[in-house]
């Protein structure tokens, strides 16, 4: 390089030779020109042999990749124009998808031909080894679609579908697109007015759901009523439009108060799906879930083993904490009876330490400065710049079986905000259920909670992999990484200090990791054993120490989803091997924040992907 930028001295003399004078000094001055301008050819054609027959056909080749991918994507926003709007293209804002089952058949019909079409259009063998990675993503995505819809039935069995094209479509398109309010509002009366043919098709289209589905629907239908009854022109504010908005939102709330009818007499006169997947299926897509090279049974065999490790730690933390909470009384006989009461005992006394139900969302917006300032100074990872996060009450057609969420800024429109959304308990509920809510999330609880949900988990996670150069590891991304790395960041702050050694914060991060290890086994359990109700609340009140309203949640949760709730455990397990392996190779010169930035500098993916990325990622600067 520093020899191609000598040749820039070449331009002075060649302009301002003296064609009379030719001295010694000139001459000179000429060979070493000469010699200067040898040099830049052969350097010159050194750079071109670089640039190989092989390299130019792998750039071509990915060039071809990213054109199918966005072929693949445009007629998928065709069919589903939510699917365009909550990735961020906005050229679908107006529209809503056809729900029919004919509609429905095109999508899988698209994605079937698309699948064989791939390696067709794109060779493989002559892709770059990143885009090769990007390949494999988009062709395992579409195997895994394939497979769900061939062996689920959500339009048919889970009203919560429904739901989503019912209040998301509408509430997406004005809190996280950048275009401008007036084109947010008119888009938003557009989409609408198409929302009574969405809920036709739901009552045409239900059949047989679980009970479980069904009753959380029931609760999240009435949320949707009120958000256009009151909190959608809450949420646009003052706008000419105003009128437009409250004239189209009138029979949707007809529409809606009848369907709540439909939903809490017809449908559920016929609620009984079975809501269990059975052993193979659920074997089967958790293997496309996790991609992680895992049977169903080793992660539970993993699972259980995890379990009663950190049963252990959780002990050691409670017995130090225990004359704190319990002066002059004996600690408990250290036997198992012992220490699972010394456990929950001083589990119940931190619980006690949590605010006002009123003072919640505040109460996490304080714990977020905090976590930040602690970040910087300790160089965990650098920060998005600038912070486009949020901390915002969870509106209530959102509410259902969790404390908070976030909704990050869309892949194809990265400049939106992100919503760190915690929710209060509602108003519905007795005195006795929000206090147990309370406690579950306790002030210690808390500061957990929003290291998964913002600083340094999801928010700055998925900040990161918005930046990625590949649109298919922007879009596809793998749940696994990003529920393990949340998981991976609570304990990894509070091993670097976060928290300055509070034991009750300690204790409160392990039960957080307990209930993702619980998460795994509970998966399992629930789907490929007959284990009832009694039992997994037993499990989760005496052996995850969960409270037993939160239990209930919980259980309700995994009867209404299927191997999500192992992708905490797989993905945090994946991030700390691969932590361990990556400092155990570079001793002292290991730098954390280094690391955290090599982690998260290629996207979303597969963790399968990750080690050669990283490694390869960790040989160049910072």
């Amino acid at each position: 390089m520093t020899k191609t930028l000598e040749c820039g001295s070449l331009l002075p003399f060649f302009s301002g030779i003296n064609k009379t004078g030719k001295t010694s000094q000139h001459r000179e001055q000429r060979s070493q020109s000469r010699s200067k301008f040898t040099g830049f050819r052969v350097i010159l054609f050194g750079l071109l042999l670089l640039v190989s027959p092989s390299r130019v056909r792998a750039q071509n080749t990915d060039a071809k990749l990213e054109a199918f991918f966005k072929t693949y994507l445009e007629e998928s926003f065709q069919m589903r124009p939510l699917d365009a709007t909550m990735l961020g293209d906005h050229r679908f804002d107006h529209l809503l998808d056809d729900l029919s089952p004919k509609a429905r058949a095109g999508w899988l019909a698209h994605t079937r031909k698309s699948l064989a079409s791939l390696p067709k259009s794109v060779k493989y063998e002559e892709l770059s080894r990143g885009a090769q990675i990007d390949f494999n993503i988009l062709r395992d995505e579409m195997i895994r679609n394939i497979w769900l819809t061939e062996n689920t039935h959500p339009f048919e069995e889970d009203p919560r579908v429904f739901g989503g094209y019912i209040s998301d479509s509408v509430y997406s398109v004005l809190t996280q697109s950048t275009l401008p309010k007036a084109t947010n509002v008119a888009n938003a009366v557009a989409r609408m007015r198409q929302i009574p043919r969405i809920i036709a098709t739901a009552e045409e289209t239900l059949s047989h759901p679980s009970r479980p589905v069904l009753e959380t629907s029931i609760r999240q239908n009435k949320g949707a009523i009120s958000f256009y009854e009151k909190e959608l022109f809450e949420l646009v504010g003052d706008t000419p439009q105003a009128e437009e908005l409250k004239k189209t939102a009138a029979p949707i709330v007809e529409g809606l108060k009848r369907y709540q009818h439909f939903l809490e007499t017809d449908l559920m006169a016929r609620a009984d799906g079975d809501w269990r997947l059975g052993r193979k299926k659920f074997a089967r897509k958790l293997e496309l879930v996790l991609e992680a090279g895992l049977t169903a049974d080793q992660v539970l065999a993993s699972a259980e083993s995890e379990f009663e490790r950190v049963q252990r730690d959780m002990y050691v933390i409670a017995r130090q904490l225990w004359s704190r909470y319990f002066p002059k009384i004996p600690l408990p006989p250290d036997d198992v009876a012992g220490r699972r009461t010394t456990i929950a005992q001083v589990t119940h006394a931190v619980s006690q330490e949590h605010g006002k139900p009123e003072d919640l969302v505040v109460d996490a917006r304080a714990t977020v400065g905090r976590i930040q300032q602690f970040i910087r100074e300790n160089d965990i990872i650098r920060l998005p710049e600038p912070d486009r996060c949020q901390v915002t009450e969870m509106p209530e057609f959102k509410r259902g079986n969790s404390l908070a969420y976030l909704e990050s800024a869309l892949p194809l429109d990265p400049a939106g905000q992100s919503t760190y959304a915690i929710s209060p308990p509602p108003a519905d509920w007795s005195e006795t259920r929000v206090r147990s809510f309370l406690e579950e999330y306790n002030a210690h609880m808390l500061q957990v909670l929003t290291i998964h949900e913002a600083y340094p988990g999801h928010y700055v996670q998925l900040e990161y992999s918005n930046r990625s150069r590949s649109m298919i590891r922007r879009v596809l991304q793998s749940g696994v990484f990003v529920e393990g790395w949340a998981v991976y960041t609570e304990q990894m702050m509070l091993d670097q200090g976060y928290g300055k050694g509070d034991l009750a914060l300690r204790l409160n991060q392990l039960k957080f990791y307990l209930r993702a290890v619980a998460n795994t086994i509970l998966d399992h359990k629930m789907h490929c054993t007959q284990m009832t109700d009694e039992e997994a609340l037993r499990f989760l009140t005496e052996g995850a120490f969960q409270s037993e309203g939160e239990a209930k949640l919980k259980i309700i949760r995994s009867k209404q989803s299927s191997t999500q709730l192992s992708t905490y455990f797989v993905g945090r397990m994946a991030h700390y091997r691969l932590r361990t392996e990556i400092q155990r190779e570079l001793g002292d010169r290991f730098e954390l924040g280094r690391y955290h930035e090599a982690v998260l500098d290629h996207g979303s993916i597969p963790m399968k992907f990750l080690p050669e990325l990283v490694r390869s990622r960790l040989s160049q600067p910072r």
